[in-house]
């Protein structure tokens, strides 16, 4: 059976200067695929476009540094539909949030 978690003090406790917040760690993601089932008629979309975006992370308490989340996505289209579809990035972010 699991316990509480461990207690990690903020190192950037009391910094009052942005520019000495220490470099956020930077990890990649992919969403990326060829082929994805469309959400309306689960019929197999292609691919129409990939695009990058950065997450803004809350950190790593243990490192003490802020994580950014760069994030590669696609954007399919359905032949049966005839509509655009993005991969669900949900888990990572709600959705409109930045």
């Amino acid at each position: 059976m699991f316990g509480p978690g461990e207690y990690v003090p903020d190192p950037t406790e009391g910094i009052t200067d942005v520019k000495a917040l220490p470099v956020p760690k930077i990890v990649a993601y992919s969403r990326n695929h060829e082929r994805t089932p469309c959400p309306r008629c689960s019929h197999p979309s292609s691919r129409h476009q990939h695009d990058q975006r950065t997450l803004h992370g809350l950190g790593d308490v243990y490192a003490g540094c802020p994580v950014d989340l760069l994030v590669t996505d696609s954007s399919h289209y359905c032949s049966t539909c005839r509509k655009y579809c993005n991969i669900d990035l949900s888990e990572l972010a709600p959705p409109g949030g930045h």
